[in-house]
C-alpha cells in the first residue's frame, strides 16, 4: 500500500491558487500608462509603461451589444496585454483610432434583404442583399454558423470567416424569416 504526501500535494494546491490569483488579475490600460499609436502600416501598436508592443489587436468582450466597454488589446499570438474598461476614458482622436480598429475587426454587413437560400451537402449558399451591397456567400451548416446573438439578432459566418447580421428576424418576410430558421443550429 502506498503512503500519500498529504503535505507535498497540499504545497500544490496552494501553487495552484497563486497562479490561478495571479492569472486573475487584470491590467488596466488608460491614458496614464499606455499610448497608442497607428503605423503607416495601419497597424495598431501600444506602448504601455515603456513596453511597446508593435502590432496589436482588440478584442470586445460584448461585441453584439457593447463595443465601447471591457476591450481587450492582445499581441498577434493573442497574449492579452490589457483591458481597456472604457473606451470613453481616452481622448477622442484616440477614440476615433481605436474605434477605427474594432470596426474593422467586427466588420459584419447587415442583411437588409434574403434572395435565396438553397442547401445541397451540407452547405447553405445565400443570395442576399446587405448594407454594402448584393452578396453570394456559402455556410457551413451545423457548427454555430448561423446564430442568434439576441432574441432578434442574428450572426451568420460563412466558410471563409466572414461574417454578416441580421439586425432584426422580426423585420424579415415570412418567407425569409422561414428560409433563416432553417439555417440556425
Amino acid at each position: 500500500m502506498e503512503k500519500l504526501d498529504i503535505a507535498n500535494s497540499d504545497h500544490e494546491v496552494g501553487d495552484t491558487k497563486t497562479d490561478l490569483a495571479e492569472a486573475a488579475k487584470i491590467n488596466y490600460l488608460t491614458k496614464h500608462n499606455a499610448v497608442f499609436m497607428e503605423t503607416d502600416g495601419h497597424m495598431l501598436t501600444v506602448n504601455v509603461n515603456g513596453e511597446v508592443y508593435p502590432a496589436v489587436y482588440l478584442h470586445c468582450s460584448f461585441p453584439h451589444t457593447d463595443k465601447r466597454i471591457f476591450i481587450s488589446v492582445r499581441t498577434g499570438e493573442n497574449k492579452e496585454i490589457g483591458m481597456i474598461k472604457s473606451l470613453d476614458d481616452f481622448p477622442s482622436e484616440i477614440v476615433s483610432l481605436l474605434e477605427e480598429h474594432i470596426n474593422l475587426r467586427y466588420f459584419a454587413p447587415e442583411i437588409t434583404k434574403i434572395n435565396k437560400i438553397s442547401e445541397e451537402f451540407g452547405y447553405s449558399y445565400w443570395d442576399t442583399e446587405t448594407s454594402s451591397g448584393s452578396c453570394y456567400f456559402t455556410v457551413r451548416m451545423g457548427r454555430g454558423n448561423v446564430t442568434a446573438v439576441t432574441a432578434n439578432k442574428v450572426l451568420i459566418t460563412d466558410v471563409d470567416g466572414n461574417r454578416f447580421i441580421i439586425q432584426d428576424l422580426s423585420a424579415l418576410t415570412d418567407k425569409e424569416y422561414r428560409m433563416v430558421e432553417m439555417c440556425m443550429t
